[in-house]
Parts: structure tokens; sequence; C-alpha cells
């Protein structure tokens, strides 16, 4: 009984003294100059450690100014083959002819799905993988030259890893690139809200997720952006309240009430680098 308790013991104060980790990552950086501020925002007066850039967007050439000038916010490259937005687009980088509609774009889907027009989805589009392949390296090329800080990658709404053959693709270019495509370790998903909520809404309910969250390392993604007239009509047909969304997230991801939480907590915010960093010096130091 003894060696059990004890047993119990060592258990409980190795998992009490496991921090609490949390990277927060900010997607989509280069899609919107309001995308833009609102993710470097949330850097410097913020939680984000690690954000996600589209090379494909229009306001990437921004994005990657903006990113120059904070080398301590880790980037990942967003690899893009959609555009979901029903009146902004994005188009591929490089010659494509099997995965754009009429106009050259790319769909706004990863596959085709009720309410939406035929010839919506990209896996329904018949790609090429060669001309998939041309393009993320494109991409990923143009990032790691006008971007110091780019360190792995990641795929814009999973559409470039969905299937074997795209994953494939992508994996290669990872080890080309020495760009990890998934941390070595897989983080808890962290997700104070599920679903569309005001701002104030998104603020409570990130306290409260905070105040709860355990030891280990936890995962959060979200969009942020601000409320300006850039934004007012960026949408698609299962949503048209993007800019109120992700002005809600930018400002959650920057207020005082989420901020004290974190530091009485003593929750480490992490960036994807970071524990890329840790897990390859922690492979290396064992015999």
């Amino acid at each position: 009984m003894k060696k059990h308790l004890l047993l119990i013991m060592i258990l409980w104060s190795g998992i009490k003294s496991e921090p609490i980790q949390l990277i927060v990552r900010a997607d989509d950086i280069g899609s919107f100059h309001a995308a833009n501020i609102a993710c470097i925002e949330s850097f410097r007066n913020g939680v984000v450690r690690t954000v996600e850039v589209m090379v494909p967007c229009p306001w990437f050439n921004e994005a990657a100014e903006l990113l120059r000038r904070n080398p301590g916010l880790d980037v990942g490259v967003h690899l893009t083959l959609t555009s979901e937005w029903e009146y902004v687009k994005w188009r591929p980088i490089t010659p494509v002819t099997s995965f754009v509609d009429a106009l050259g774009n790319f769909m706004p889907l990863t596959s085709q799905a009720e309410g939406y027009p035929q010839g919506s989805g990209f896996l329904q589009s018949g790609y090429d993988l060669t001309e998939v392949e041309n393009e993320l390296r494109a991409q990923i090329e143009i990032a790691l030259k006008e971007i110091p800080q780019v360190s792995h990658l990641t795929a814009h709404m999973g559409t470039a890893t969905c299937m074997p053959d795209l994953k494939a693709v992508v994996t290669k270019l990872a080890s080309e690139y020495e760009l990890p495509l998934e941390l070595p370790v897989e983080p808890r998903r962290f997700r104070p809200w599920t679903k569309p909520s005001t701002a104030e809404e998104k603020i409570d309910a990130m306290v409260k997720g905070l105040q709860q969250l355990k030891p280990g390392l936890a995962l959060f993604v979200e969009h942020p952006a601000k409320n300006w007239p850039e934004m007012a009509m960026v949408g698609h047909l299962r949503s048209w309240d993007i800019a109120l969304d992700r002005d809600g997230v930018t400002r959650a991801f920057t207020d005082k009430r989420v901020l004290e939480v974190i530091q009485a907590r003593g929750i480490q915010l992490m960036s994807y680098k970071q524990v890329l960093e840790k897990y390859s010096q922690a492979a290396a130091d064992t015999p």
C-alpha cells in the first residue's frame, strides 16, 4: 500500500510540474490588409506566436514586409490551392490549367459541396500532380526569399494534404526544403468557441478556457482581422459575418483579461519553431 501511494505521489508530482504550453496560431496573413495588421497586432500586443502566410494572395507583399520588421514572429507557409471567398479571389503564381476555374482562379472548396455551383471543388477538378508540385514549390521559394523566419509548412483549408497523393507531394517538399509539415508531438486542440459569437463572448470564452487549460501542449488556430470596410463584403455562401467574427478574434487575442490569465497561470506561449527546436534538441541529447 505504501509503495502504491508513493507511486501515485510521484506521478502526481510529475503532472503538476509539467508546464502549460499553448501555441496560438494566426492563419491567413497575406489575404487582406486587415488580416495583416491584425496578425501583427495579435503578436505585438497579444498571444500569437506563429502566423501562416498565403503567398498567392493580394496582400502578400505587405505581409512579407511586416514579417521582416517582426523577426520574433514565427512563420509557416500556408500552402494554398483554394480561394474560398465570393468576391475576392486569388490564383496560382505558376501556369496552371488543371485546378482553376474559367477565370483562372483557384476553386473555392476542397471538395464539391451542396449549394455550390458545379466545378467548385478542387478534388473534382482533375488536378495534375506535377502542376500541384510546381505551384507549391513556387510558393515555398517565394516565402523563403522574402521572409527570413519561415520554419514550417501548413495547408490552407487542409487541401494540400487531404489526399495521399497530395500529402506525398507536400511531404517531399517538406523534406527537400527542411520545413516540417507536422510537429513532432501532437498537441491537444484548444477551441474555446466553436460557432460565430460576439467579441465579448469570445473574450469570456477564452478566459474561461485558459483558466481550465491543463498541463501539456495545446494548439489554438484562428483568423484575426480588423472590421474595416475592406472586409465588409468578404464572405461566402455559408457566412457573411466574416469581418465581425474575425475582428472579435483579434480583440480576444489582445484583451487584457486574457493576458492576465496567461500570466497568472504561468501559461507558456509557444511558437511552432520553439516546439520544433525543443524536440530537435531533446533528440540530439538522447544517447
